[in-house]
């Protein structure tokens, strides 16, 4: 049987571009505000010249010799620690950006990610059902939560660490939002809880790390337990109208694994679609940036 994979990129940002690549780097705008930081799958070379970077880049960040992903920012320009950034969908998504709240790379959003929550704000709102329940689980800063409660759900928003928690409800109330349900806790020893108390969500979104901890130092490593977690997910999700999002940013998995992963642990998955998601600089050069599976039963 012939199967198609899917590569897809966002289509409404305005606030972002992805400038260049290369050189194990990247060279973003965020609203007006540029920044150079790692990429550890942009193994070409760069388009621009390195004079270039530095005399665009507002701000660099200089990782540690033996973490790519820790480190600090340096500042070349003026640029505020917080500002808002607003993605231009039928639902008008505004995110804070920050860059002193880590000393990560990451800066409170994952553009590539606007491609699922096209796909939320879709689907909740072709759902025959009145403020749908979705679980969004290692939710981290929210804007996956923000889409979903714009387009009319009923939102748990779960994540393992109280400072991004803290940073999502702010990007709740940018959005003029309210009344998401906040829970910081360990992903796994949620789920477990909610299937022995039988509850049930309509919509489920799982984007988890390669590694983590919950709050208790709970140990979380993808490979080992993302099987045991989409057992627990077929069991929470709605049989009648549902959906449900897969997104992992791991080098050594593909979306068939993903695929296969869905297929063996939940009966029925309708619509399904999968791939991977990318971003293209100014030079046309695609950098790909996670893989993903979905599917959803709307009727």
């Amino acid at each position: 049987m012939k199967e198609t994979i899917l590569s897809l990129t966002p289509q409404y940002w305005e606030d972002y571009e992805l400038i260049d690549t290369g050189g194990f780097e990247k060279l973003e705008r965020f609203g007006s505000f540029i920044l150079s930081r790692p990429e550890p799958q942009a193994i070409w070379d760069k388009s621009l010249s390195s004079d270039e970077w530095n005399s665009m880049a507002h701000a660099i960040f200089a990782k540690e010799k033996n973490n790519p992903e820790k480190g600090q920012w340096i500042e070349q320009k003026k640029i505020p620690h917080n500002w808002q950034i607003k993605y231009n969908n039928q639902d008008q998504v505004k995110l804070i950006l920050n860059l002193a709240m880590t000393s990560f790379k990451h800066i409170g959003l994952f553009p590539e990610q606007a491609v699922n929550w096209d796909y939320i704000s879709d689907t909740i709102k072709k759902l025959p059902v009145k403020n749908p329940k979705v679980l969004n689980l290692f939710a981290y800063t929210g804007a996956a939560s923000v889409a979903a409660k714009a387009a009319g759900a009923d939102v748990t928003h779960l994540d393992s660490v109280k400072q991004v928690v803290t940073w999502s409800k702010h990007n709740m109330e940018s959005s003029n939002l309210n009344d998401i349900r906040w829970i910081v806790d360990d992903a796994m020893k949620f789920i477990k809880r909610e299937v022995r108390r039988g509850n049930k969500y309509h919509g489920i979104i799982l984007d988890p790390p390669a590694y983590g901890r919950g709050p208790d130092g709970e140990k979380w490593i993808l490979e080992e337990q993302i099987n045991e977690m989409l057992k627990l997910c077929a069991e929470l999700l709605e049989p009648e109208h549902h959906f449900l999002i897969l997104n992992m940013y791991s080098l050594s998995f593909s979306s068939i694994i993903a695929a296969n992963l869905v297929n063996s642990n939940f009966k029925e998955v309708n619509n399904a679609e999968h791939g991977e998601l990318y971003l293209v600089d100014r030079f046309a050069k695609k950098l790909p940036l996670g893989i993903f599976f979905r599917f959803r039963k709307i009727k």
